[in-house]
């Protein structure tokens, strides 16, 4: 009796060896451009100190916020114009090149040539260009990926690339440390050899799978859009910078002006695109209520998300490290390491909720996790200043499970409403709505802390100065000073007092036993604990709201049906039917 003869094993099919290739290179891309948007937070302290700047200097705090917001200014306003321009002339071909954009900006960067503002300048501009090439890949990696895998595993596969974003925003800060403690250029020559490797892979492997959607380019669309929401962006950032008396610029004339111009052009973009026969961005779009509560829960959850990760840079390095004996010079390795339970919950949460809502469905694992998102920011604002850490990692784990669980299913249900032609634009619009908030948070939030700040902290400081021997006069110039540079003071790992007093030589007058104390460890930390727990509760708790607002948002949505393309070409007939 012979033996059947064995089936043959199934073979993989040349369009599941792509989907792959093509999930490797996304994620990869995002995560590099996410990284590079938050390494440089850390790096700060050494970048400032290699190009011979002082961080500190009334007009160097602007140089600081431009180093911050540039980049995210230039996503934020971009993934719109070059999602539909993926559309129009290939998704894979406007990814590609945006990889070798961001590649060659990241090696100019590391040759900064100059030393002091010029120095810092030539970052700011070849970061705004390095910019442009990450938006370039974020906005068409989703669309990309939404072409390449079928309906079945598209929330996975937007789940993996999703959270390797997120992922790479909060290892950036521990790599920004670690690479900065060797060398400032070093936060910039990592990209380089990556670089390098994924663009040539990139354009090697990667093909067009995806509807084109034709036309032509809407250039009093994209025009109003861009600078409008620039100019509401760039108010944000001098917003923050102090004017005149006052310890924020909001009643600066000028910013004024850049908001209500900004809003008037996103008003006049809103009336082209209504009008145009080739729209940047196809408002009917936002008739479809997972697309468009999708991305206004994206919104939110991203200012909170922003917000959160400046909050907690400050609370460890300004008050926290110092009160348990770490050196100011060492905070800002060490806050990325102690942030590690943040990063831990996103990598496991994110691919898990990706996977279980192409099964289970979006809407519960999405507004389950904006629920716990709310609850972790109403933990972290019932901790102490001086808190026991394994509760802060408990807490700052659950925030980031809260984020994993909402990322991927609400990726997956804003990419999967709309129509495969559209899919660039779509994911340049989820992109534009996560990078705004990213952006805005940064106002939002430090300017609450800097309210809650200003109404102790010149009290605080003077009363704090003056018991230990400086002079009235000194203490009450120093407690004059905005709120903002001891913010900035504590993100830079910089102990401010030694920095405010030397100038006016009160230092050198004192005791040493005095000079110990004011610039030891723990007198700084100990005078901002008080005014920034009052500034921390007011960001917590607009945290918490924004979270339980996202919930609400989400609803019980589900995302609408699409047209999906057939094996020979033909693409079915959508389903009129409309979510509820």
């Amino acid at each position: 009796m012979t033996d059947s003869p064995q089936a043959p094993a199934p073979r993989r099919s040349p369009g599941d060896r792509y989907r792959w290739t093509a999930l490797t290179n996304t994620t990869a891309a995002v995560f590099m451009s996410a990284l590079d948007g938050s390494v440089v937070l850390i790096a700060l302290p050494a970048i400032f100190r290699g190009v011979h700047l002082d961080p500190l200097a009334p007009g160097n705090i602007a140089c600081l916020l431009w180093m911050i917001m540039g980049y995210r200014l230039v996503q934020a306003v971009l993934v719109v114009t070059v999602g539909r321009l993926g559309d129009m002339y290939g998704r894979v071909r406007i990814y590609n090149s945006g990889f070798a954009v961001f590649t060659f900006a990241s090696v100019l960067l590391s040759f900064d040539p100059f030393d002091g503002g010029h120095g810092a300048m030539w970052l700011i501009a070849w970061r705004v260009v390095q910019a442009v090439g990450g938006s370039m890949l974020t906005a068409n990696s989703a669309a990309i990926l939404t072409d390449a895998f079928p309906k079945e595993q598209r929330g996975f596969a937007l789940g993996i690339n999703q959270v390797a974003g997120l992922a790479g925003m909060f290892i950036g800060l521990v790599a920004g440390g670690l690479l900065s403690a060797w060398d400032w250029r070093a936060v910039f020559w990592v990209n380089v050899p990556v670089g390098v490797f994924f663009t040539l892979w990139a354009y090697r492997t990667l093909r067009e799978t995806g509807r084109r959607g034709g036309g032509r380019i809407d250039w009093w669309g994209n025009i109003t859009f861009a600078v409008g929401l620039s100019a509401v962006l760039i108010a944000v950032t001098f917003g923050l910078q102090p004017y005149g008396g006052h310890t924020m610029g909001w009643t600066n004339p000028f910013v004024g002006v850049l908001i209500a111009g900004g809003l008037a052009l996103l008003a006049a973009f809103i009336v082209i695109e209504n009008r145009t026969a080739a729209p940047m961005i196809q408002l009917s779009l936002f008739r479809r209520r997972a697309f468009t509560f999708g991305n206004l829960a994206g919104l939110a959850i991203s200012i909170g998300r922003g917000g959160m990760q400046f909050v907690l840079i400050i609370w460890l390095q300004g008050i926290w490290l110092p009160l348990h004996g770490y050196d100011y010079g060492d905070t800002p390795l060490w806050a990325g390491i102690f942030m590690l339970p943040l990063t831990a919950g996103f990598l496991a949460a994110g691919p898990v909720s990706g996977y279980l809502s192409d099964r289970l469905g979006s809407r519960g694992l999405a507004t389950g996790g904006a629920v716990l998102f709310g609850a972790s920011f109403l933990g972290l604002m019932l901790l102490p200043i001086d808190f026991s850490y394994w509760v802060f990692a408990v807490l700052i784990a659950v925030n980031g499970i809260a984020s994993g669980m909402f990322a991927s299913p609400n990726s997956s249900a804003i990419m999967g409403s709309v129509p495969a032609e559209l899919r660039g634009v779509a994911s340049g619009m989820r992109a534009t709505f996560q990078n705004s908030g990213t952006a805005v948070s940064i106002g939002v939030f430090f300017s609450l802390m800097i309210a809650g700040l200003a109404s102790r902290l010149p009290h605080t400081l003077t009363a704090g100065l003056h018991q230990q021997g400086v002079p009235a006069q000194v203490a009450a110039q120093v407690g004059d000073l905005p709120p903002v540079s001891s913010l900035f003071a504590a993100q830079l790992g910089v102990n401010p007092i030694r920095h405010l007093l030397e100038p006016s030589g009160a230092l050198a007058r004192l005791t040493p036993a005095q000079q110990q104390a004011l610039t030891g460890r723990e007198f700084f930390p100990n005078l901002i604990s008080g005014p920034f727990h009052s500034g921390l509760v007011i960001v917590f708790a607009f945290g918490a709201a924004l979270a339980a607002t996202v919930s609400l948002l989400r609803g019980a949505n589900t995302p609408a049906r699409v047209p999906e393309p057939r094996e020979n070409g033909a693409i079915t007939r959508p389903d009129r039917r409309t979510s509820a």
